[in-house]
């Protein structure tokens, strides 16, 4: 865990381990940890996002391994929206992993798709004169725009400012990852799966899901971010 930036709160077990996607911070989970009421809840930085230190290279055993040791093995679910999703499945078979909730993972992978996060992750970083110019653009890489204001905690989160000038805390590297195989992952995992999308999320549709996992959710109305939309309805997906 060295070099992770962790909140930890609640107390009553399981401990629930939130993850959240590519671009964004643990503050995206506020409004779930909200709802989890006195829930035991863990909510990393991935690498490479807000506060957390780079990783030398990216792939989603790499990221998954820097956040292993938050399992905790008195029992432990983990729910991770879309990156996110695929790091905690990731994690299946860690010791005390009762569950797994997997929230708007992106399933289904073109050539032209993987070239395109391939060619992002080669950029350098892009710095802003602006504090909020760099708000800008976390919350549209982070797909908050419009669901996070500029003030807010996961706006904030997200911008760091070096030498005069701001930037994203996301490394651009981490869009390297690659194909996540998901249809693997699931048929490997030693515990039970739950994967989840908004109604209206452009990333997945629901018969990505329905061709991997049968007993796969539908949230009516919400989209890409639904655990920010709805808390309560993410919530209400995590088993007891």
């Amino acid at each position: 865990m060295t070099g992770l930036r962790v909140r930890r709160g609640g107390g009553s077990a399981p401990v629930v381990l939130l993850l959240h996607g590519l671009g964004a911070t643990s503050e995206v989970w506020d409004g779930v940890v909200d709802a989890l009421g006195d829930r035991a809840w863990v909510a990393p930085d991935l690498p490479g996002h807000g506060g957390s230190d780079p990783l030398p290279h990216y792939t989603f055993p790499a990221v998954a391994a820097a956040v292993a040791d938050l399992v905790d093995p008195a029992g432990t679910v983990v729910v991770g929206h879309s990156f996110g999703g695929v790091v905690a499945l990731h994690l299946a078979s860690r010791p005390g992993l009762r569950a797994v909730v997997g929230l708007g993972i992106k399933v289904a992978w073109t050539d032209d798709e993987l070239a395109r996060a391939a060619k992002v992750a080669a950029r350098e970083p892009v710095r802003f004169d602006t504090r909020a110019e760099a708000v800008a653009r976390h919350l549209r890489v982070a797909g908050l725009d419009g669901l996070v204001g500029p003030d807010q905690p996961a706006a904030a989160a997200g911008v760091v400012e070096e030498g005069g000038r701001w930037r994203p805390t996301l490394d651009p590297r981490a869009f390297g990852v690659g194909e996540p195989g998901v249809a693997a992952l699931l048929a490997a995992a030693p515990v039970p799966v739950v994967l989840a999308r908004g109604e209206h999320d452009l990333m997945v549709s629901s018969a990505d899901l329905l061709a991997l996992a049968p007993n796969s959710v539908d949230l009516p109305g919400l989209g890409h971010n639904a655990h920010v939309e709805s808390p309560a309805a993410v919530a209400a997906l995590i088993p007891a």
